[in-house]
Order: C-alpha cells, then structure tokens, then sequence
C-alpha cells in the first residue's frame, strides 16, 4: 500500500467520525446490508463503504472540497438534534439529490480519479440511494439518474503458456528441497493456474474443499456462488505434498492452526490474500521477460490459455464464476491479438 493509499484510509476513517449520528447509523447499517444481506466481499464493502463516507462527507461539507456554487442544499442547517432520533433519521440525507450527486463526481474527476473509480463510485452511490430509499431515509431515489464514464474494460498482462510453465518449473524445484513454506508456494501457483480462481477465492478454501477422487475444488465465490472447479494431475501433486508434507510442519511449529484452512500462513492462520500475492509476483520475476503478474494476471493466463485451446466461452465463463458472458468475451481480444502477432511474425505476406 503507497504512503498516499494510507493516508486516504486514515482521512476516511476521521471523515467517518466526524459524521453526525444520523448520518453514522446509516452508514453502519448500509456497511451490514452489503455484507450480510448481499454477501459482497469484504474488499468490496470497504470500497463501497468508503465512497458513500467521501459522498457523506462532501454532502455536509466536511472534507472541505464543497464551495458555495457547488449543487445541493447543505443539510447542515437540516438535521435534528441528537435527542429527536426518529426526525434525524428522516432528514439525514436531505439534500442528497442527482445534482449533488454529479457535483459530487465531479470534484472526485477534477482531484485525478480515473474513469473506473468514478464508474465504481457512482455505482456505489447508486447502491446506497436505492437502499436508502427502501429504509425511508430518502424520499425517492437519485442514484438512479446518475450516469458515469463508460470503463474502458482492458486486461492485464497475462503470461505466455511457456513462462506460465517455467514459472511452475521454477516453484517445483523449490518444492522438491520440501521446505514447508516452497511446498505451499508451489501448491498455491499450481492451483491458481490449474483453476482460475480469484485469491480471495483460493484462501477461502478448506481442505474439506478438496476432492482428490474427482480432481475438483469447491469454490464460493462472489455474491456466496458455489461451484465446482476441476485442476489437473501436476496440481494434484502439488497439493497432496503441501498436505502431506508440508501443512503438517507448519502445525508443528505454530501454537494453534487454523484446522480447516487450505493453505496457512507462517503463523498457521489462514494465508492472507496479500502474501498470496507476493508469491505469485515473486515467482513470476524468476522467469527473464515475462509480465509482472499477480494471481488476477494468472487467472486471465489461465483463461486465455484454455481459449487457446479450443475452450468454448460457456465452459471458460462457468469455470471462472463470471456472472455474464460478456465479461469472458473478453479474453477473445487477447487471443485474436496474440494471432496477429504471429501472423506478422509468420506469413510472409504480413507485412
């Protein structure tokens, strides 16, 4: 995390405070409704949580970016005293309408937020207006009126399937010395390929998640979507060392471990998403030339890899747990640009 990640969080979590009660309670309550009720992830809900404090914040002008032309009736004047909950409440969000919601927006384009925080931004408020409004806290629903920047949906570098194998070459030799932690590192780089899973998917396995007799691993994935992933024979091997092997040399150098968990950290809790990450990165610089990848840069290598050859998009999209086939589509755009590359490089009529 950068020095200015840091101090964005801090400055959230004092604009948070500073929030009169009213408006806190909602937040609370919209903070359990996305977690509970939805089951959206917990980075999701810090994200979405995050940006309704900013909204909140810059409705009753305390971040200091609102000046006097800005859109929207400042409810500073508006809410109640402490001691008349219910009427606080009711008029926490006044003032909350689509014009403040875009001057809102536009203060966050014009201090640098690229196109896809704004759209994620305006979905979160979007979110936000329309529970808002089911909890009688908002009249009707502005968020619905609100339009954002289309994304540009790009994807990130992904490994060609020779670096992919010489990634997985390099982590096996470590694991082959059968030190506990080149063990697990090996077996989290082979199942993240094999598979496809999202990180916070592969830490959140149990070993009860794991089928040997079928070769298959259920996963729960976003929004508590159960399915079934399959992983082949080196990703088999690979797990079975971590368990046999190595996960019972981490239990016995720790005090207490995590009995159900998958995959364990050095201190036998559950691996966090962040060491997960470091490993693959760290596997991926062992390899001359190739992208500097994270687990997502892996789980596209391995969609476009299994697109490569001859997956159909229905089996990729249900492997990989996407909600719409559009968003498997676009991995063609990779493979189609990888086939130009090779056509230059081949035809003698390419150029």
């Amino acid at each position: 995390m950068s020095p200015n990640d840091r101090d964005h969080r801090v400055d959230l979590r004092r604009l948070r405070a500073a929030l009169p009660e009213s408006a806190a309670r909602l937040v609370d309550a919209f903070e359990r409704h996305l977690g509970l009720e939805r089951g959206l992830s917990e980075h999701t809900v810090r994200a979405y949580v995050g940006d309704m404090v900013s909204l909140l914040g810059f409705l009753y002008r305390l971040d200091g970016t609102r000046k006097d032309g800005d859109s929207g009736t400042d409810p500073a004047d508006c809410v109640s005293p402490d001691s008349e909950r219910t009427s606080a409440e009711s008029r926490a969000l006044e003032g909350l309408d689509v014009a403040l919601l875009r001057a809102w927006l536009a203060r966050q384009h014009s201090t640098g937020a690229g196109r896809t925080t704004l759209a994620r931004r305006a979905a979160a408020a979007r979110t936000f207006t329309a529970w808002a409004r089911r909890q009688g806290a908002l009249t009707g629903d502005p968020g619905a009126r609100l339009m954002a920047p289309r994304t540009h949906r790009t994807l990130p570098a992904v490994l060609s399937q020779d670096e992919a194998g010489e990634v997985l070459a390099a982590s096996g030799s470590g694991a082959a010395q059968q030190d506990p932690q080149g063990l697990r590192d090996h077996a989290v780089l082979e199942l993240l390929y094999a598979t496809g899973l999202r990180v916070s998917e592969l830490c959140g396995l149990d070993i009860g998640d794991v089928e040997f007799g079928r070769r298959v691993v259920r996963v729960l994935g976003k929004g508590g979507k159960e399915r079934v992933v399959p992983f082949g024979f080196p990703a088999e091997r690979a797990l079975r060392g971590w368990l046999e092997t190595g996960r019972p040399a981490v239990v016995s150098e720790v005090r207490r471990a995590d009995e159900k968990a998958l995959f364990l950290g050095v201190r036998g809790g559950r691996l966090d998403p962040r060491t997960a990450r470091r490993v693959v990165h760290d596997a991926v610089a062992s390899v001359p030339q190739a992208a500097d990848v994270g687990p997502h840069g892996l789980r596209h290598s391995a969609a476009t890899h299994l697109l490569e050859g001859g997956a159909d998009l229905r089996s990729v999209q249900e492997l990989l747990g996407h909600a719409t086939l559009a968003t498997t589509q676009l991995y063609t755009h990779v493979t189609v640009e990888r086939l130009k590359e090779i056509h230059d490089q081949a035809h003698p009529r390419a150029r």
